[in-house]
């Protein structure tokens, strides 16, 4: 796609490295829309330098019409609210569950931002739920433009299989001459992942813009995942320590309860440590946030898929089972940690930050990862430079990590279980493309690591040769 003709796309975040996804469709020179505008996390920088703040928005907006959100992640929507404190006043289109789990992960972030300014905070939130326009999933979407120029635009939201409510984004530009299909992938999820359908290909593709978060990885399959997951709590479980999961509140933590359920279901009186059996084995969520989700995945479950419908028909309840304990205060949560703290009593506990970059996951760690008797369990992707990287780097050789200004030495057992990331592994995202029936003549691989884009673009330029595969 030539960027000085129409349509072209413009990348502000997710250029070089997995997070702070923002892209820029540009229709014509009066009109553009924004897919995502997330936050920058752990050494991943703006595409305007150093100069320039991870917070600011800093690429004009005066032709922005819409904000389209593929999922509701933070490095996909974390800048959203200054998006609009830079004048951003046009709607925001997502999917239902989108548009029911976004007002939380903003309003979460912004009574920090606001220093719990409520008054202001309940302004914002109004506003924001004021833009939001929900679109049915596989249904083509008009979405308005200025008065100048004949270009037309609609799109369509496909389901992605990452989180409750992600979509990949079909973009149809019509104009006199040309009609061209752009379509933006989002976070793809792996096939079969817990409570979701499977991503689809779309028909066909002029230009993909395509996630390479694992663009040089395959993951185990889930049966697979699952019985590591139970090994490994068993493992972990032999020092009759407590096991630390740092998990996002959303998607990630509702995926691991679901899989407890069924391995708890399945093997109740069965031995998980010395004098504990699964049936007694309590699993903490520590975190408001996540269980405000859970709530509201519960309220969502016309969106899960065919396998999680039929545990419910059956008297199940894989989010709220009788093992789960949710700590929501403050007051909760400094008593489960002091506690542990004192008994090191055998348990999972699973807390936000995903990353260890914030949250009530960093009080665990600091009470906790210099006691042998702990474990910590990654299960998901960690940025260069956050904390969870640092752990999974210097774990092995009980180095050392910085929490809240102090270093910590590591004598917690580290392990990592790739397989239940929620990204699509390599061959998923070949897949992707190839099972479009009209491929791509252009292929833009963004949200990834130097290396996976460089393995992912070798591998697709093999698969079709009449592609140009590209990395902005």
């Amino acid at each position: 796609m030539n960027r000085l003709s129409y349509p072209h796309i413009l990348h502000h975040g997710a250029v070089s490295g997995v997070t702070g996804s923002c892209h820029e469709l540009r229709i014509d020179q009066a009109n553009s829309v924004l897919i995502d505008c997330g936050l920058f996390q752990g050494l991943d920088a703006s595409p305007g330098g150093s100069g320039f703040s991870r917070l600011a928005i800093d690429f004009p907006i005066a032709s922005v019409q819409a904000l389209l959100v593929t999922h509701c992640h933070v490095d996909h929507v974390g800048r959203i609210p200054y998006l609009m404190a830079a004048g951003f006043n046009g709607p925001i289109y997502c999917t239902e569950p989108t548009a029911q789990l976004l007002p939380l992960v903003l309003e979460d972030a912004v009574a920090i931002g606001l220093a719990l300014d409520k008054a202001l905070v309940r302004r914002f939130m109004a506003v924001l739920k004021s833009r939001i326009v929900t679109v049915p999933y596989a249904s083509w979407q008009t979405v308005p433009l200025s008065g100048k120029g004949d270009a037309r635009l609609s799109v369509k939201f496909r389901q992605a299989g990452h989180i409750l409510g992600s979509a990949y984004i079909e973009c149809k530009v019509a104009t006199a001459s040309a009609t061209q299909r752009i379509v933006f992938s989002g976070d793809l999820g792996s096939p079969y992942t817990p409570l979701l359908p499977a991503p689809k290909s779309p028909y066909q593709a002029d230009v993909l813009v395509l996630e390479s978060t694992y663009g040089d990885r395959k993951h185990v399959n889930r049966r697979q995942r699952k019985r590591q997951l139970k090994q490994l709590v068993k493992r972990c479980l032999k020092n009759r320590g407590v096991i630390l999961i740092p998990a996002f509140s959303i998607g990630r933590t509702q995926e691991l309860l679901y899989e407890f359920e069924e391995i708890i279901h399945q093997s109740r009186t069965e031995p998980v440590a010395d004098g504990l059996v699964w049936d007694e084995l309590e699993i903490i969520v520590d975190s408001p946030l996540a269980n405000r989700f859970t709530q509201a995945y519960k309220k969502l479950k016309p969106y899960w898929d065919a396998e999680a419908r039929a545990r419910i028909h059956a008297g199940r309840r894989p989010l709220s089972f009788e093992q789960l304990t949710l700590v929501n205060s403050h007051r909760d949560h400094l008593n489960a940690l002091g506690y542990l703290t004192r008994t090191a009593k055998p348990c999972v506990v699973l807390a936000a930050s995903g990353m260890c970059s914030g949250g009530r996951i960093v009080n665990y760690l600091k009470a906790l990862i210099e006691d042998p008797r702990t474990d910590i369990l990654f299960v998901g992707y960690q940025a260069e430079g956050t904390p969870g990287s640092v752990i999974q780097q210097n774990g092995a050789a009980h180095g050392q990590v910085e929490l809240d200004g102090r270093f910590y030495v590591i004598h917690a057992g580290v392990y990592t279980l790739d397989g239940y990331s929620a990204h699509a592994d390599q061959d998923s995202l070949v897949r992707f493309v190839t099972r479009m029936r009209k491929k791509p003549g252009e292929i833009r691989l963004v949200h990834g690591e130097q290396e996976a884009k460089r393995t992912l673009r070798r591998l697709l330029q093999q698969k079709i040769p009449d592609c140009h595969v590209l990395i902005p």
